[in-house]
């Protein structure tokens, strides 16, 4: 049995494309109080930057996880320890806005400051990662 065609300027172009339209609807959730949403999108954006990343890396499909400490290093990124945990606190968006246990405690923790600090941070790793695509 064969593999299908690999394109992987197409799927790198994919990635990028669906990052920035998830970067738009991470400004309008923002802008409309919808602060763990933000960020639980913010978390999306970054790892589809990170699996085009990984496609440009590695000339594979990238893994189906959502770590993007893991990604990252997946994609032979040297981190720095801030750039590191910046990714782990990023992760964890996914993790406390999608699941019921963790839902109204990260609701809570999501003020306007909040959520505008990690924003910043967020649209930083975006830019970093973009960078080397």
């Amino acid at each position: 049995m064969t593999k299908p065609e690999f394109d992987k300027d197409k799927l790198i172009k994919h990635w990028i494309e669906s990052s920035d339209e998830d970067f738009e609807t991470m400004m309008v959730l923002f802008e409309s109080k919808k602060y763990s949403w933000a960020l639980f999108v913010g978390h999306l954006m970054v790892e589809k930057l990170l699996k085009a990343l990984f496609v440009k890396v590695n000339g594979d499909h990238p893994p189906l996880i959502h770590n993007l400490y893991r990604l990252a290093e997946l994609s032979k990124i040297d981190l720095t320890d801030e750039q590191s945990d910046m990714l782990d606190k990023i992760t964890t968006f996914n993790i406390n806005a999608r699941y019921e246990d963790f839902k109204k405690e990260f609701s809570s923790l999501c003020t306007f400051d909040f959520t505008k600090n990690w924003i910043e941070k967020i649209n930083i790793m975006r830019s970093w990662i973009k960078m080397m695509l």
